[in-house]
Protein backbone atom coordinates (compact mmCIF):
# COMPACT_ATOMS: atom_id res chain seq x y z
CA UNK A 1 0.00 0.00 0.00
CA UNK A 2 1.55 3.67 -1.07
CA UNK A 3 1.67 5.53 1.57
CA UNK A 4 2.13 9.65 1.34
CA UNK A 5 2.90 11.50 4.64
CA UNK A 6 3.46 15.30 4.71
CA UNK A 7 1.65 18.02 7.06
CA UNK A 8 -0.64 19.82 5.85
CA UNK A 9 -1.93 23.69 6.90
CA UNK A 10 -5.57 23.26 8.65
CA UNK A 11 -7.19 26.74 9.88
CA UNK A 12 -6.41 27.32 13.46
CA UNK A 13 -9.46 27.38 15.63
CA UNK A 14 -9.86 27.33 19.62
CA UNK A 15 -11.33 24.26 21.37
CA UNK A 16 -12.24 24.55 25.17
CA UNK A 17 -10.78 21.76 27.32
CA UNK A 18 -13.56 19.84 29.35
CA UNK A 19 -12.68 17.47 32.35
CA UNK A 20 -13.20 13.23 31.84
CA UNK A 21 -12.89 11.86 35.35
CA UNK A 22 -10.29 8.21 35.09
CA UNK A 23 -7.27 7.64 36.37
CA UNK A 24 -4.12 6.69 34.44
CA UNK A 25 -3.02 2.61 35.03
CA UNK A 26 0.43 3.29 33.26
CA UNK A 27 2.88 5.71 31.90
CA UNK A 28 5.36 4.82 28.60
CA UNK A 29 8.93 3.09 29.62
CA UNK A 30 11.88 3.82 28.31
CA UNK A 31 13.21 1.91 25.06
CA UNK A 32 13.87 2.38 21.90
CA UNK A 33 13.50 -0.10 19.15
CA UNK A 34 11.01 -2.32 21.30
CA UNK A 35 11.49 -6.35 21.46
CA UNK A 36 9.70 -8.91 22.45
CA UNK A 37 6.21 -7.33 21.14
CA UNK A 38 3.57 -9.38 19.38
CA UNK A 39 2.44 -8.11 16.33
CA UNK A 40 -0.44 -8.80 13.38
CA UNK A 41 2.90 -9.23 10.84
CA UNK A 42 6.20 -9.25 11.85
CA UNK A 43 8.10 -6.05 11.22
CA UNK A 44 4.99 -4.03 11.38
CA UNK A 45 2.81 -1.70 12.82
CA UNK A 46 -0.33 -2.39 11.51
CA UNK A 47 -3.18 0.26 12.43
CA UNK A 48 -7.00 0.37 11.40
CA UNK A 49 -8.15 3.46 9.69
CA UNK A 50 -11.12 5.17 8.37
CA UNK A 51 -9.97 7.21 5.89
CA UNK A 52 -13.10 9.30 5.20
CA UNK A 53 -12.52 11.92 7.47
CA UNK A 54 -10.57 15.09 6.16
CA UNK A 55 -7.90 16.60 7.19
CA UNK A 56 -7.43 13.72 9.80
CA UNK A 57 -7.52 10.95 7.49
CA UNK A 58 -8.63 10.84 3.86
CA UNK A 59 -7.18 9.76 0.64
CA UNK A 60 -6.01 12.32 -1.57
CA UNK A 61 -7.17 13.05 -5.54
CA UNK A 62 -4.16 10.44 -6.41
CA UNK A 63 -5.25 7.58 -4.31
CA UNK A 64 -2.67 8.50 -1.43
CA UNK A 65 -3.97 7.98 2.36
CA UNK A 66 -3.31 11.17 3.65
CA UNK A 67 -3.79 12.99 7.19
CA UNK A 68 -2.61 13.87 10.90
CA UNK A 69 -3.87 9.80 11.62
CA UNK A 70 -1.44 8.87 9.18
CA UNK A 71 1.33 11.11 9.73
CA UNK A 72 1.05 10.57 13.88
CA UNK A 73 1.06 6.51 12.54
CA UNK A 74 3.87 6.54 10.51
CA UNK A 75 6.12 8.54 12.87
CA UNK A 76 5.13 6.14 15.90
CA UNK A 77 5.94 3.06 13.42
CA UNK A 78 9.09 4.55 12.55
CA UNK A 79 10.28 5.21 16.11
CA UNK A 80 9.34 1.36 17.26
CA UNK A 81 11.52 0.35 14.41
CA UNK A 82 8.99 -0.78 12.20
CA UNK A 83 6.71 -0.37 9.14
CA UNK A 84 3.56 1.51 8.86
CA UNK A 85 0.87 -0.71 7.49
CA UNK A 86 -2.83 0.49 7.32
CA UNK A 87 -6.25 -1.87 7.23
CA UNK A 88 -8.74 0.70 5.56
CA UNK A 89 -12.39 -0.52 7.42
CA UNK A 90 -15.06 0.85 8.76
CA UNK A 91 -15.41 1.73 12.56
CA UNK A 92 -17.72 -0.43 13.28
CA UNK A 93 -15.14 -3.48 13.03
CA UNK A 94 -12.45 -1.68 14.26
CA UNK A 95 -12.73 -2.68 17.89
CA UNK A 96 -14.30 -6.17 17.08
CA UNK A 97 -10.72 -6.84 14.86
CA UNK A 98 -8.41 -5.46 17.32
CA UNK A 99 -9.57 -7.52 20.29
CA UNK A 100 -9.33 -10.21 17.35
CA UNK A 101 -5.81 -8.99 16.83
CA UNK A 102 -6.39 -8.28 13.05
CA UNK A 103 -4.58 -5.44 13.28
CA UNK A 104 -2.25 -4.64 16.73
CA UNK A 105 -3.72 -0.77 17.06
CA UNK A 106 -6.95 1.41 16.13
CA UNK A 107 -5.66 5.02 14.68
CA UNK A 108 -8.92 6.72 13.28
CA UNK A 109 -9.52 8.96 16.02
CA UNK A 110 -11.23 6.80 18.61
CA UNK A 111 -13.45 8.93 21.64
CA UNK A 112 -11.42 8.09 24.89
CA UNK A 113 -14.59 6.90 27.17
CA UNK A 114 -14.64 5.27 30.60
CA UNK A 115 -16.12 2.47 29.16
CA UNK A 116 -13.97 1.68 26.43
CA UNK A 117 -10.64 1.46 28.46
CA UNK A 118 -12.23 -1.50 30.27
CA UNK A 119 -11.56 -3.40 27.30
CA UNK A 120 -8.45 -1.78 25.56
CA UNK A 121 -5.36 0.19 26.80
CA UNK A 122 -6.08 3.90 25.31
CA UNK A 123 -3.72 6.29 24.69
CA UNK A 124 -5.00 9.95 24.49
CA UNK A 125 -3.32 12.10 22.39
CA UNK A 126 -5.77 15.06 20.87
CA UNK A 127 -8.78 16.94 22.38
CA UNK A 128 -11.54 17.15 20.22
CA UNK A 129 -14.98 19.18 19.77
CA UNK A 130 -17.54 18.79 18.02
CA UNK A 131 -19.66 20.77 15.12
CA UNK A 132 -23.12 21.37 13.11
CA UNK A 133 -22.13 21.24 9.57
CA UNK A 134 -24.84 23.26 6.93
CA UNK A 135 -24.86 23.99 3.35
CA UNK A 136 -22.83 26.50 2.05
CA UNK A 137 -23.92 29.69 3.39
CA UNK A 138 -26.38 28.15 6.16
CA UNK A 139 -29.37 28.75 4.66
CA UNK A 140 -31.47 27.62 8.04
CA UNK A 141 -29.79 30.21 9.88
CA UNK A 142 -28.64 27.08 12.18
CA UNK A 143 -26.98 27.85 15.23
CA UNK A 144 -27.30 25.19 17.77
CA UNK A 145 -28.82 21.18 17.97
CA UNK A 146 -32.13 22.83 18.52
CA UNK A 147 -32.73 24.87 15.71
CA UNK A 148 -32.50 20.96 13.86
CA UNK A 149 -35.82 19.80 15.70
CA UNK A 150 -38.23 18.09 13.18
CA UNK A 151 -35.51 18.63 10.52
CA UNK A 152 -33.02 15.51 9.09
CA UNK A 153 -29.25 15.39 10.73
CA UNK A 154 -26.90 13.17 9.46
CA UNK A 155 -23.93 11.20 11.31
CA UNK A 156 -21.64 8.24 11.22
CA UNK A 157 -22.56 4.88 11.73
CA UNK A 158 -21.94 3.34 15.68
CA UNK A 159 -19.36 6.07 16.08
CA UNK A 160 -19.49 8.74 19.41
CA UNK A 161 -20.85 11.80 17.47
CA UNK A 162 -24.19 9.38 16.67
CA UNK A 163 -24.42 8.18 20.59
CA UNK A 164 -24.13 12.11 21.67
CA UNK A 165 -26.40 13.21 19.17
CA UNK A 166 -29.00 10.98 19.86
CA UNK A 167 -28.65 12.08 23.50
CA UNK A 168 -28.75 15.53 22.56
CA UNK A 169 -32.32 14.90 20.59
CA UNK A 170 -33.74 12.73 23.26
CA UNK A 171 -33.37 15.29 26.05
CA UNK A 172 -34.77 18.06 23.19
CA UNK A 173 -37.71 15.88 22.91
CA UNK A 174 -38.55 15.23 27.07
CA UNK A 175 -38.33 19.10 26.65
CA UNK A 176 -41.37 18.99 24.20
CA UNK A 177 -39.66 19.64 21.04
CA UNK A 178 -39.71 17.91 17.82
CA UNK A 179 -37.28 14.87 17.53
CA UNK A 180 -34.79 15.22 14.83
CA UNK A 181 -34.75 12.96 12.00
CA UNK A 182 -31.35 11.49 12.25
CA UNK A 183 -29.77 9.59 8.95
CA UNK A 184 -26.60 7.46 9.55
CA UNK A 185 -24.31 6.44 7.14
CA UNK A 186 -21.11 4.05 7.01
CA UNK A 187 -18.73 6.82 6.49
CA UNK A 188 -18.20 10.59 6.79
CA UNK A 189 -18.07 10.92 2.87
CA UNK A 190 -21.02 9.47 2.44
CA UNK A 191 -23.01 12.08 5.13
CA UNK A 192 -21.07 14.71 3.25
CA UNK A 193 -22.50 13.64 -0.14
CA UNK A 194 -25.77 13.65 1.75
CA UNK A 195 -25.72 16.87 2.61
CA UNK A 196 -24.77 17.90 -1.03
CA UNK A 197 -27.53 16.71 -1.94
CA UNK A 198 -29.71 18.03 0.62
CA UNK A 199 -30.89 14.63 1.66
CA UNK A 200 -30.01 16.41 5.12
CA UNK A 201 -29.80 19.69 6.42
CA UNK A 202 -26.69 19.22 8.31
CA UNK A 203 -23.87 16.78 9.24
CA UNK A 204 -23.15 16.33 13.21
CA UNK A 205 -18.98 16.18 13.07
CA UNK A 206 -15.98 16.84 14.44
CA UNK A 207 -14.56 20.47 14.49
CA UNK A 208 -11.57 19.46 11.88
CA UNK A 209 -13.92 17.64 9.77
CA UNK A 210 -16.19 21.03 9.36
CA UNK A 211 -13.30 23.32 9.47
CA UNK A 212 -11.93 21.65 6.40
CA UNK A 213 -14.90 21.48 4.21
CA UNK A 214 -15.54 24.90 4.56
CA UNK A 215 -12.69 26.14 3.65
CA UNK A 216 -13.02 24.53 0.60
CA UNK A 217 -16.58 26.64 0.31
CA UNK A 218 -18.65 23.11 0.12
CA UNK A 219 -20.29 23.81 3.70
CA UNK A 220 -20.28 25.99 6.23
CA UNK A 221 -19.83 25.69 9.87
CA UNK A 222 -23.31 26.07 11.69
CA UNK A 223 -21.73 25.61 15.37
CA UNK A 224 -19.13 24.87 16.60
CA UNK A 225 -17.44 23.69 20.20
CA UNK A 226 -19.87 21.72 21.06
CA UNK A 227 -19.10 19.15 24.03
CA UNK A 228 -15.50 19.78 24.23
CA UNK A 229 -12.92 18.29 26.18
CA UNK A 230 -13.57 14.79 25.14
CA UNK A 231 -9.82 13.57 24.15
CA UNK A 232 -9.23 11.42 20.58
CA UNK A 233 -6.94 7.93 21.34
CA UNK A 234 -4.96 5.39 19.74
CA UNK A 235 -6.01 1.70 21.06
CA UNK A 236 -4.38 -1.78 21.66
CA UNK A 237 -5.07 -4.41 23.76
CA UNK A 238 -1.75 -5.55 24.27
CA UNK A 239 0.11 -4.03 27.51
CA UNK A 240 3.70 -4.06 25.67
CA UNK A 241 2.72 -2.25 23.32
CA UNK A 242 0.76 0.04 24.70
CA UNK A 243 4.26 1.19 26.46
CA UNK A 244 5.74 1.32 23.29
CA UNK A 245 3.62 3.43 21.63
CA UNK A 246 3.06 6.17 24.34
CA UNK A 247 6.98 5.78 24.71
CA UNK A 248 6.95 6.97 20.74
CA UNK A 249 5.06 9.61 21.52
CA UNK A 250 6.56 10.78 24.42
CA UNK A 251 9.27 10.84 22.14
CA UNK A 252 7.93 12.96 19.84
CA UNK A 253 6.34 15.12 22.16
CA UNK A 254 9.87 15.89 23.60
CA UNK A 255 11.56 16.53 20.35
CA UNK A 256 8.70 19.05 19.04
CA UNK A 257 7.85 16.77 16.37
CA UNK A 258 4.29 15.82 18.31
CA UNK A 259 3.47 19.75 18.55
CA UNK A 260 4.52 20.29 14.54
CA UNK A 261 2.11 17.78 13.41
CA UNK A 262 -0.82 18.97 15.68
CA UNK A 263 -0.52 22.48 14.74
CA UNK A 264 -0.33 21.75 10.99
CA UNK A 265 -3.55 20.24 10.83
CA UNK A 266 -5.22 22.91 13.77
CA UNK A 267 -5.30 20.46 16.65
CA UNK A 268 -5.53 20.93 20.14
CA UNK A 269 -2.63 19.06 21.85
CA UNK A 270 -3.72 16.60 24.70
CA UNK A 271 -1.41 18.14 26.92
CA UNK A 272 -4.48 21.20 26.96
CA UNK A 273 -6.59 18.40 28.39
CA UNK A 274 -7.52 19.16 32.36
CA UNK A 275 -6.49 15.73 33.11
CA UNK A 276 -3.28 15.50 31.26
CA UNK A 277 -0.57 14.89 33.79
CA UNK A 278 2.87 16.14 32.76
CA UNK A 279 3.47 13.02 30.63
CA UNK A 280 2.06 10.88 27.51
CA UNK A 281 0.31 7.73 29.20
CA UNK A 282 -1.69 4.60 28.28
CA UNK A 283 -5.42 4.20 30.25
CA UNK A 284 -6.97 1.01 31.16
CA UNK A 285 -9.20 0.18 34.19
CA UNK A 286 -11.13 -3.16 33.60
Amino acid sequence: MKVFSKYRASSKFAIAIGALAILPFATQAEAACPTGLTLAKAGHLTMSINPTIPPKQYIDKSGNLVGLHVDLGNEIAKRMCLKPEYARVQFEVQIPGLQNKRWDMINTGLYFTAKRSKIMQLMPYSVNALALIAANGNPLGIKGPEDLAGKQVGVEIAGFEEKKLREMDAKQVAAGMKPMDIKVFNTYGETFLALGAGQVNAVFAGDAIGSYYQEQGKFTMAATGLLPGTPGAFATVDVKLAEAITTALQSMFDDGTYQKMMDAYGTTRIDKWKKYEGKIKYYYNP
